[in-house]
């Protein structure tokens, strides 16, 4: 089975001990790997996955530029890059569409660290450039476990960007809400609506996570770990033991995101 990891996340070599040691005391959390490609090519290779989608975030405008270089530089067949675009740079709509004709797939973005709420109507254009372009939006959606609990990009603002932008190839983080699930079984669960199961069921139990995975419905699922936080192989092996039937574990473990990447 060609497995795709469609949420991880690596840094430059020269940032990533940095970077790891800042967030990890941000989220209290510790990481599986180091924070480079080398690292997660290595876990590829030891958990059977083929593909992995690596998405940066730009915490500020001017980052798009280094984004951009370095996604150049680690572009290949295991590794789909995802750039991000600060909503807040004037220039925004134009490099989503840069993003697309340097031949990129996707781009990532994240409310908390962007400093947006996901349905201020001063993003839409950027969600509007992104569905124009035909690329998908990795978006994280519910909290973050290194921010205070303030909703930023909660089910129902998540229900506002679906609803408004009916092209929009959106895959949302963490089954749709991180530890906003009930909201998640309100507003998102059983819509046509990529979610992820990234960095999740160990918080919200195998029981519930399973029963999210088989009311999805199936094409809309995607296999995400967000590595460097979460063991690849480990996440895969979970999956596979909750006997979600042959077809909806192959659809979500790499076909849906193999037929998302082609339309991208």
């Amino acid at each position: 089975m060609n497995i795709i990891d469609f949420h991880t996340h690596a840094f430059p070599d020269a940032l990533a001990e940095r970077a790891m040691t800042v967030l990890a005391k941000m989220a209290n959390v510790q990481p599986v790997l180091d924070g480079t490609v080398a690292a997660l090519v290595r876990s590829m290779d030891t958990a059977g996955i083929e593909r992995s989608v690596v998405a940066s975030i730009a915490t500020r405008p001017k980052q798009f530029a280094s984004i951009l270089d370095w996604s150049k530089q680690i572009a290949s067949d295991r590794i789909v890059p995802f750039l991000s675009v600060h909503p807040a740079d004037p220039e925004a709509v134009a490099r989503v569409r840069q993003v697309r004709d340097e031949g990129f797939k996707g781009i990532k973005l994240h409310p908390y660290y962007q400093e947006f709420d996901a349905d201020e109507e001063w993003v839409f254009p950027v969600y509007q450039a992104i569905a124009d372009c035909g690329l998908a939006l990795l978006l994280h959606t519910g909290y973050d476990i290194g921010y205070p609990r303030f909703k930023r990009c909660d089910p129902a603002r998540i229900r506002t960007v679906f609803d408004t932008f009916p092209d929009l190839k959106l895959v949302t983080s963490h089954f749709g809400a991180w530890d906003d699930w009930d909201a998640v079984e309100e507003h998102l669960l059983g819509k046509p609506i990529y979610m992820d199961p990234s960095h999740s069921i160990e918080f919200m139990g195998v029981e519930r996570a399973r029963s999210f995975l088989m009311a999805h419905p199936q094409d809309y699922l995607v296999f995400g770990t967000d590595s460097p936080w979460d063991d690849q192989g480990e996440s895969v092996d979970v999956l596979r033991a909750m006997a979600l039937g042959s077809e909806r574990e192959a659809a979500l473990l790499g076909g849906n995101a193999k037929r998302l990447l082609e339309t991208c």
